[in-house]
Formats: structure tokens, C-alpha cells, sequence
């Protein structure tokens, strides 16, 4: 998923103690207990825990984040594409991930906080993205494998959302959860010409490629299911609704597939089929490299902010010119 923000609580949050509910907030807790417990959904204006609200908070805007600086590693590709077909088709998807951004920003503004502070936060570095962006993109191939597998692996996590208790996140994700489908399509498209139709070097590198992104994208769905203590929080609540472990192999069930009629290898000597289980087996993940990468040490992780950094600051008479379109507009129609 672009977001790992239920993973991270754990090691961000330890030791808080929860302070003890007033009988009239017992009361409203109740409430909302009864609401989860019967699949309604939350409005912004409904009365939510603390914890509910800073929960969503941290995981709708660090998804936000996350498909803003995932349109950088893309981005770079767009003068280099090898077609005027791939390049229009990255543009509309660069353009699409932009959207989601904007979407999701918008859904957690209802939650109370400022879309300028959202961005501060990211800026600063107090605020994370999804891990998986702070790899590189160092062939036209690794831009249709993000299209498969991380898009892939997206999707896989983010349709659960679409019924999340935040009626605002999930109405958010159904469009963004459409388009992704596109960019997957897309992804896997560009790999199959490739394998069909191009030389014995594109072929090698799209085998190379498939060879980098495998492990980071097992890592989206973040750590196995008792290590992510936060996570059973989050279905209680409904924001989550698939455990980490479970949608890992739903997406390793279906990419298997994918891979033998693409003509790729996945790069993993412990695959094989499990007929006891009725699932593909798969080799133990580095875990040491999840977190050194969350925690600011990945290829490309000062890179991406310094570029977003950059970006902000070079749009800014961007914005300033926009703001005052719109003041002016405001007084012609008052006037």
C-alpha cells in the first residue's frame, strides 16, 4: 500500500497511556462502538475517538504523500519514453497520480488539519511515504514493472478501502482505485511488447527489473501480521480491513500467474506451489532493509524530498498568482 502508517505507530507511539473517558464521552464512544460494530460509516461531522481521527489523519495524508512523490520516480521517464504512445500514456498517468494526491488531501483537510500543515510535515520529514518510492528507476523498464507490481500491489491494498468506515477516504478511494487499474494494465502492457516483440537486451532488462522491484513491493503491505500491533486497531475501527499478511499473499498468488505468461522469473529460489495450502510458498522477506528505508536511509530517500522541497518552493508564485484570481473573482461578485 502507499501508506505504512499503521506499521510505524508501533515505534513512533510506544509507551502513551489512554486516559480514562468521562461518562458523557463513554457515552458517544458507545455510539460509535455500535456504528463500527454495524458497518456504518463515519461522516466528518460525526462524532469520532481522538485516536479514530488521528489514526486517519496519519494514514489519508501519508497516502496523499505518497502518490504525490510516487509521480517523481515516474516523472523522469516522461522525455525519455520510447514512443509518443508511452510518453502520452505516462503523462496521463503522472497526471492521474497528481489527482489522487489532491483527493486525498481533501479527504483529511475534513479531518481538521490544514493542507498547508500536511505539507509541512512532509517537508520537514516528520511525516512518511510509502517506502517503496525511494527506490530508482534506472531503465524504460522499471516504469512498466511499477506499472505491474507496485500498482499491483496498490490495488490489492486499496480496494479494501473503498468500504473503510471514513465515508470520505472511501469514496475518495473508488475513483482512485479505478485509475489504478488503468496503470497497471498499462505497466504490464509495456513489459509484455517488450517480451514479445523486443530485443534479447530489453529483455534483460525487464528480467533486471522484475529482479529490484520484487522484494520492495512484497514490503508495501508492510511487516508480517504479528509485528504490526496497530494493525488489529485498525480493523477493529474498519479502516483496515484485510490483514498485511493475507493481502502479501493474495497479491503473490496472482502475480505468479502474471509472470509465467509474461515470460519473467521472480526472483525468488523459494517459490513453489503449495498444495496443502492452495497457495504459492515464497522466501522470508528483509525486514532490516524495510525499516532502514522508512527510516530515511533508502537509495533515493533525500533525493525525493529535496525535489518535493523544490517543487513547493519553485510553484509558490504559482499558488500566489491563483490566490489572488480568486480574491479578485470573490469581489466581482460581491460587487
Amino acid at each position: 500500500m502507499y501508506t505504512q502508517a499503521m506499521d510505524t505507530m508501533a515505534r513512533e507511539g510506544a509507551g502513551k497511556l489512554e486516559r480514562v473517558l468521562k461518562p458523557e464521552e463513554q457515552a458517544l464512544q458507545d455510539r460509535f462502538d455500535a456504528r463500527i460494530d454495524a458497518g456504518d460509516f463515519i461522516e466528518a461531522k460525526d462524532w469520532m475517538p481522538d485516536n479514530y481521527r488521528k489514526t486517519l489523519l496519519r494514514q489519508i495524508s501519508q497516502h496523499a504523500h505518497s502518490e504525490i512523490v510516487g509521480m517523481l520516480p515516474e516523472g523522469n521517464w516522461i522525455s525519455r519514453a520510447p514512443t509518443l504512445k508511452r510518453k502520452a500514456i505516462l503523462l496521463a498517468k503522472v497526471q492521474d497520480e497528481g489527482g489522487h494526491g489532491l483527493y486525498l488531501y481533501a479527504a483529511a483537510e475534513t479531518l481538521g488539519t490544514s493542507r498547508d500543515q500536511m505539507i509541512d510535515a512532509l517537508h520537514s520529514g516528520k511525516a512518511k511515504y510509502s517506502s517503496i518510492f525511494n527506490y530508482p528507476t534506472l531503465t524504460w523498464a522499471d516504469i512498466g514493472t511499477i506499472g505491474w507490481l507496485v500498482d499491483g500491489a496498490a490495488i490489492m491494498n486499496q480496494v479494501p478501502i473503498c468500504r473503510c468506515s471514513f465515508a470520505p477516504y472511501a469514496r475518495a478511494m473508488i475513483r482512485i482505485c479505478r485509475e489504478e487499474s488503468f496503470h497497471q494494465r498499462q505497466g504490464y502492457d509495456s513489459l509484455l511488447v517488450m517480451m514479445r516483440d523486443g530485443t534479447d537486451a530489453q529483455r534483460a532488462m525487464v528480467q533486471d527489473a522484475v529482479n529490484r522491484w520484487w522484494w520492495p513491493c512484497l514490503m508495501m503491505f508492510g511487516p508480517p501480521d504479528d509485528q504490526s500491533p496497530n494493525s488489529a486497531q485498525g480493523m477493529r475501527w474498519g479502516i483496515k480491513r484485510v490483514s498485511n499478511d493475507t493481502l502479501r499473499q493474495k497479491f503473490v498468488d496472482a502475480t505468479v500467474q502474471q509472470a509465467q505468461v509474461l515470460g519473467v522469473t521472480l526472483p525468488d529460489p523459494e517459490l513453489k506451489w503449495n498444495a496443502e495450502r492452495e497457495h504459492w510458498d515464497f522466501g522470508a522477506i528483509d525486514w532490516a532493509e524495510f525499516w532502514r528505508v522508512v527510516g530515511g536511509e533508502g537509495p533515493c530517500n533525500r533525493e525525493r524530498l529535496d525535489m518535493r522541497v523544490a517543487a513547493w518552493e519553485d510553484g509558490e508564485w504559482v499558488r500566489e498568482a491563483a490566490l489572488a484570481h480568486a480574491k479578485k473573482q470573490t469581489m466581482k461578485e460581491a460587487a
